[in-house]
């Protein structure tokens, strides 16, 4: 019921996450026996929270988000008299750092080695377009699947970025995230080779022209995902192992197990990693922010990666010099 009623007002990509994240609170409530919630008591909560930093070991960043959903899933079962008014409140959210939001990221040496790669063994491929449009871009991975061909503006220079949740794509931050990104000449330059030597010209359900499609329909998510964990481990890449193991007999070698690899990254590291890029050769932050959808806020404290020392030297060429 919750979920049903927060689906018009989250875009869905949100929606997962929530259903996730209750799902460890409803496991959790079937081992204790727990069926009904009208007895729920604070002292229930105290003891979902031990059992998930303890036993779970979850980090404090992710306990913070999970509480929060929970907070107000239980704020909507007041609502309807599922569980005692007030109870929400009684949900305190743990204090996050700046090092609980500090996650690893895709360095830019590391991300010219996989697009030279690519550029080399896997040229306008779905890979090589998808991952070159991501690094250059910092889009989240459900705003890259989202586009169309007719997003993208090979004159201008540009991606569109639209919310459709009605036709299978949204925005997460819906229609304020609708934006135009600039790219520059070796993206479309990619894009149009991809367009017109290997895109598959599938249409998706909704009959629209995605711009990152597979041989049978529109990009997903999750085979967006195992692209990033497939190319971002350095046996493909670099030909070598830091983590000694044979690369012959390597559980992490099949596609299907690329996320098992210690080095392979998800989209998410790609994002963090092209905006901290985009700091470090001078790009404002309102730009950043604009270009990659973010608040300064959530920039600052969840993006930027930037050394102390990079700081300061960048803030340094702003400085009036003495005469």
């Amino acid at each position: 019921m919750y979920l049903d009623d927060r689906r018009h007002e989250v875009a869905s990509a949100t929606l997962q996450s929530h259903h996730y994240r209750l799902k460890q609170f409803v496991e959790w409530c079937e081992d204790q026996g727990i069926e009904n919630l009208n007895e729920f008591s604070g002292r229930d909560i105290h003891r979902f929270r031990v059992k998930r930093r303890d036993e779970d070991g979850v980090a404090t960043a992710t306990m913070k988000g999970q509480l929060a959903t929970l907070r107000k899933f239980l704020r909507f079962c007041a609502s309807i008299d599922g569980v005692e008014q007030g109870l929400d409140e009684k949900i305190i959210l743990p204090t996050t750092t700046a090092d609980d939001a500090r996650e690893v990221m895709l360095e830019p040496e590391r991300a010219q080695k996989v697009l030279e790669h690519l550029d080399q063994y896997r040229y306008a491929t779905l890979e090589h377009a998808l991952l070159t449009v991501l690094w250059h871009t910092g889009l989240r991975i459900g705003a890259a699947i989202g586009l169309d061909i007719g997003d993208y503006s090979a004159e201008e220079q540009y991606i569109e970025l639209v919310h459709r949740p009605d036709e299978g794509t949204s925005l997460k931050n819906r229609s304020n995230g609708e934006r135009l990104v600039a790219l520059n000449n070796r993206v479309c330059t990619v894009l149009d080779d991809w367009l017109e030597v290997n895109h598959p010209g599938v249409v998706d359900d909704h009959g629209r022209d995605p711009l990152f499609a597979t041989n049978r329909d529109r990009l997903s998510r999750n085979r967006g995902r195992t692209i990033a964990y497939q190319y971002s481990r350095p046996c493909v890449y670099d030909g070598t192992c830091p983590h000694d193991r044979d690369m012959d007999t390597c559980d992490s070698l099949p596609t299907s197990q690329a996320h098992s690899c210690p080095s392979s990254l998800s989209p998410h590291p790609i994002r963090r990693g092209s905006i901290t890029y985009h700091l470090q050769q001078d790009t404002p932050k309102p730009v950043v922010g604009s270009r990659m959808d973010l608040g300064l806020d959530v920039l600052d404290r969840h993006y930027d990666e930037r050394t102390k020392e990079e700081k300061l030297r960048q803030r340094r060429q702003y400085l009036p010099d003495d005469e």
